[in-house]
């Protein structure tokens, strides 16, 4: 995709569509209250490492094995129901250094998530002379995005949710995730009946 303006708008709308990572950054701003940067760099970084490795070694390969694809979402799924298992025993801590969100969980998840492999296969142009370009703007599009999710979870800590029902925020995570999980799975199944 080389014209900018739909470039940057599919990337917008798939970075603010709700996800399992976005799923995360909101569980983590509200469990914390706060923005993480560390949690923002697992963000990109798990995207990028998906984006440079499949758009560039193996996306042509990847795009024709549509088993390795079925196994993929299962093997993502059932990370996704580990995590979801992990956000819903957590709660929300009640000492500031233990983490609800960890930046493996972001990373992992990112780098796992099916938006990486549109992002990878025909949102960024890799190919492209001015593919830096590209890359860079995401990168920054990514860090909006991901800060923004971070702090509507934030805001939800500090104002909407009183400090005892903050212990529903991983737990509803936790749900959203779980559907996700499902989604993988069974979403396949459900388009081609």
């Amino acid at each position: 995709m080389t014209d900018p303006l739909a470039f940057a708008l599919a990337v917008a709308i798939l970075l603010a569509t709700p996800g399992p990572t976005n799923t995360l950054l909101l569980t983590a701003g509200a469990g914390s209250g706060r923005w993480s940067l560390p949690l923002i760099l697992a963000e990109v970084t798990g995207y990028l490492v998906t984006i440079l490795l499949v758009g560039y070694l193996v996306g042509g390969w990847f795009a024709s094995q549509p088993l390795l694809a079925k196994a993929l979402r299962i093997v993502v799924a059932l990370y996704l129901a580990y995590l979801a298992f992990r956000l819903w025993r957590s709660g929300v801590a009640a000492e500031a250094e233990q983490r609800l969100v960890r930046f493996r969980d972001v990373f992992v998840t990112t780098m796992l998530n099916p938006k990486a492999l549109l992002f990878a296969l025909g949102i960024i142009p890799l190919q492209a002379a001015n593919a830096a370009v590209y890359l860079g703007a995401f990168v920054v599009m990514v860090m909006l995005a991901g800060s923004g999710w971070m702090l509507l979870g934030a805001a939800l800590a500090h104002g909407v949710l009183p400090p005892a029902s903050r212990r529903i925020v991983p737990r509803l995570g936790a749900v959203v995730i779980v559907g996700f999980a499902f989604y993988l799975v069974l979403g396949p199944l459900l388009q081609s009946a």
